[in-house]
Formats: C-alpha cells, sequence, structure tokens
C-alpha cells in the first residue's frame, strides 16, 4: 500500500514564528513537545535554531534528550514536567532545565544536581501543574536563592480572549512574582495574543507555530495528500463501508484512499470530513476505518490519483471540528506510516 504523503513546509513555520516574535518586546521560544506536534522535533528543533530560537519547551526529559541530540549544545531546553525521579542522567547528560513543580521536585533537584539550572512552575489557578500559592510562598526564598533561570505559569483559557479567567490568572501570577529578579513567562500562542500585560520576558507559543488556531493569521506548514488506490462505479442504493452507514442517492464513483484512523485521521470525523480533488471537494462516505477512507468522486469529471486531507482548502482546526475535536490532536495525531516531506 502506497503511503500517504505529509508535507511540512519549513518557511511558514519560520513565518509564523516570526511574526509572534513581532508581537512581544521580549524573548520568543518554542514549544515543541509531542515531537514537533507530530511534525518531527529534530527537524522543527534544527529550522528553529536557525531563525533565531534560544529557548525551547518539551513535555519530558526523553523529549529534551531527543531535542538536545538535534540541536546540538547551546539553547536552553525547558523541561514542563520538572525533575522526576528518574530524570536525573538525562538532565545532566542532555543539560536540560526542568521546571520545578512542586517542593518535592526542588528538593529532588538541589540534592541531586546541586547548581544545575533549573525554572519554577507556579500554578495561577489552571490546577493541573506547578506550585500553588501556598507552597510557593512557603519556598520563594529558599528558591531565589537558588537563581531560578524562569518562572511560568500557564493559561487555562487564553484561546477565548473575553474570558474571565485570564485577567484572574494575570493577577495571581503577579501576586507570586512582581519584585522578583527573575525573567518571568505566562503566555503560549493565546496568551501572545492577548496583548502585552500578558507577554512579560518571554513568550513561548506553540500550536501557532504550526498552523493552528487561536493564531488566525498562521500560515498552513501541514498537507497531507492520500493517494488513491482503487476507484469504483457504486450504483444508486449500494452501500459503503462498514456498517453500511451510506447509501448511495445515485449512481456514484467511489475513491479508496489509503490512511485511516491507524494513521490519526479520527474515525469520528467521517460524516463531516471533507477531502478535496483539486479546488474540487470529495464528500467522505461512509466510516474511516483502521487504513482506508472512501470518497464520493463523481463530480471532479476524471479518476484522481490523490485527495489532498489538509493543505490550502482545509486547515487542522477544519478537520478538527469535522471530528468533534481541536487542532493539537489532529496535528500530534498523525501517524508513522506517513512519508514526510520537508520543504525550506
Amino acid at each position: 500500500m502506497t503511503s500517504a504523503t505529509l508535507s511540512i513546509d519549513l518557511s511558514a513555520l519560520v513565518r509564523n514564528w516570526q511574526a509572534l516574535d513581532g508581537l512581544s518586546d521580549g524573548e520568543t521560544g518554542a514549544v515543541v513537545k509531542a515531537n514537533g506536534y507530530g511534525l518531527g522535533a529534530p527537524v522543527v528543533g534544527r529550522t528553529l535554531v536557525r531563525a533565531g530560537v534560544r529557548s525551547f519547551f518539551v513535555a519530558t526529559a526523553e523529549e529534551g534528550n531527543t531535542l538536545r541530540a538535534a540541536i546540538g549544545q547551546g539553547p536552553t531546553i525547558y523541561v514542563f514536567s520538572g525533575h522526576m525521579s528518574e530524570d536525573t542522567g538525562p538532565i545532566r547528560e542532555a543539560a536540560l532545565t526542568p521546571l520545578l513543580n512542586s517542593v518535592d521536585q526542588m528538593l529532588r533537584h538541589v540534592e541531586a544536581l546541586p547548581g544545575h539550572p533549573f525554572g519554577i512552575q507556579l500554578d495561577s489557578g489552571m490546577n493541573r501543574l506547578g506550585m500553588e500559592p501556598g507552597e510557593w510562598s512557603a519556598v520563594r526564598d529558599i528558591a531565589i536563592a537558588q537563581g531560578p533561570k524562569l518562572i511560568m505559569s500557564h493559561l487555562a483559557c487564553a484561546d477565548d480572549d473575553h474570558h474571565p479567567m485570564n485577567p484572574h490568572q494575570l493577577a495571581e501570577f503577579r501576586a507570586m512574582t512582581d519584585g522578583l529578579d527573575v525573567p518571568r513567562s505566562l503566555a503560549a500562542t493565546g496568551g501572545t495574543l492577548l496583548g502585552p500585560e500578558y507577554h512579560f520576558d518571554m513568550t513561548r507559543p506553540g500550536i501557532g507555530l504550526y498552523g493552528g488556531l487561536p493564531f488566525v493569521d498562521a500560515l498552513p506548514v501541514v498537507t497531507l495528500d492520500l493517494p488513491v488506490i482503487q476507484v469504483r462505479d457504486v450504483m444508486q442504493g449500494e452501500t459503503v463501508g462498514y456498517g453500511n452507514t451510506w447509501i448511495a442517492p445515485r449512481d456514484s464513483r467511489i475513491a479508496t484512499v489509503s490512511g485511516g484512523y491507524a494513521d490519526g485521521l479520527i474515525r469520528a470525523m467521517g460524516p463531516k470530513a471533507i477531502l478535496f480533488a483539486g479546488d474540487m471537494p470529495c464528500p467522505v462516505v461512509g466510516r474511516v476505518s483502521m487504513d482506508l477512507i472512501t470518497a464520493d468522486v463523481t463530480d471532479v469529471g476524471h479518476d484522481p490519483v490523490d485527495l489532498q486531507l489538509l493543505g490550502r482548502h482545509q486547515s487542522v482546526d477544519t478537520v478538527a471540528e469535522a471530528a468533534g475535536t481541536i487542532g493539537y490532536e489532529i496535528l500530534t495525531s498523525l501517524g508513522p506510516r506517513y512519508q514526510r516531506s520537508f520543504a525550506e
């Protein structure tokens, strides 16, 4: 079976970073967790280093180790999960900077790696990771004396610029950090778009780099073309796919393409999903299966060689809406069977 082609426009990635960088006066980092949002952290990392990125953010020490091997020494690699019990070796060997989330992590870090750089993550109201205000108050002076490289928190509702949680978390973050002589970061992509009061010393965009909302001006980074394996005639009244869920309302020409939920093309998108033959929309018919998707190409006028899911006609967020999810999930689910093609 011919593999689908996932084309990644690295120049668009860079231009998205540059556009977000231009919105703030401080440093702009880059979040490359989950294998660079599914696009390949080593290639994404090296591209962004050449563009001027000097601070990266990953989810785990293992991700940081992979990124360090790709980008070399120099740039800072922050680890959101902090310093877990098995992380001491990777943190030391890959020169990672854990974002410590608790007193336990802080004690583990200073005991296991005295003098090694670290940052602090504070919980300003999301209740996910980070020290809560009371915990932070108890250890703040000790932590600051150790010289953290960064203090950060994470906004829960930054994709909604009118949500009252945003100013609430801003006030909480300021209450915990104002007056401290340490660089601060609160804004990812959504926070960067909220305005200067959220920028502090560093912004750290993620999804906006890869063409996703809420950065509506982002350039598309990903194109996904699914090769057509077979095209057949289906007569009016015949069914297509598992469960007989689609019945042909007319004599139709149906294309079967290589791709399915094993490749991260979420099964739930089937009833609303559209593929494209050039500029012609071709609705998905029947269920998305593990390896195959069927689409109605009757109106194309010829049998196409491939059909496009992601590209100039359809963003990751449009596909996500069809599946009842978010662009993050579509990007990070794109599977290893795709033939990845990178263009500068």
